[in-house]
């Protein structure tokens, strides 16, 4: 039988390399640790509907010249998350997303923590090969608080279900390789590899 696939993609000084399998949307786990009262919340990652994956911008400083102007890297920030949760019947959801507001801000009592590292948790966006529960990378996400919350709405023409929708501001991401490997096919390893300075570090030039 003729093989053809291996001639599919784009072709790279006279060589094709076929097509790498891309990474499918919805192979993907979500884990929150600290979150509410402390405990697991293996509830919360079993009603997961989505999650947007990190996203990074940098502030831009202006290096004005004589007739011209240049640019260097500022400050950066990691931009909020959403993360949607099935509301369950069982308020399973309901109770772990309502221990940590009061986390942050007693309602009854109208107090607030002392200190962000009362309140802050850590997420784990996971992404999966769908055979393996061993993840094949991750965003490990620092530091992270509830910024917004969004119980949705009910609604006697419709049929949906209900969901809440968390928006997660946090403090640092990291991005890593995890240790499945698909039986040996991960060669790149870490999406964000340790490398050496740009340079050689004696340039005083922008």
């Amino acid at each position: 039988m003729a093989i053809t696939k291996d001639k599919f993609g784009v072709p790279i000084e006279g060589n094709r390399l076929g097509i790498l399998q891309p990474k499918l949307k919805y192979r993907f786990r979500v884990i929150l640790t600290g979150f509410g009262a402390g405990g697991r919340t293996d509830e919360l990652t079993q009603n997961v509907v989505s999650v947007t994956r990190p996203t990074f911008s940098m502030e831009e400083v202006v290096v004005h010249s004589y007739n011209s102007r240049a640019y260097i890297a500022g400050k950066h920030e990691w931009n909020a998350i959403s993360l949607s949760l099935r509301d369950d019947i069982t308020n399973s959801v309901a109770a772990l997303v309502g221990q940590q507001i009061q986390r942050q801000f007693n309602h009854f009592e109208q107090t607030t923590a002392v200190s962000g590292g009362d309140y802050k948790f850590d997420a784990v966006i996971q992404v999966l090969d769908g055979t393996n529960a061993e993840p094949t990378e991750q965003w490990e996400l620092e530091g992270c608080m509830l910024q917004e919350v969004n119980y949705s709405d009910h609604s006697y023409d419709q049929s949906e279900i209900v969901n809440i929708d968390l928006s997660l501001r946090y403090d640092n991401a990291v991005h890593v390789a995890g240790p499945n490997t698909l039986g040996g096919k991960v060669a790149a390893g870490d999406p964000f590899p340790l490398v050496s300075p740009l340079g050689t570090g004696t340039s005083t030039q922008v």
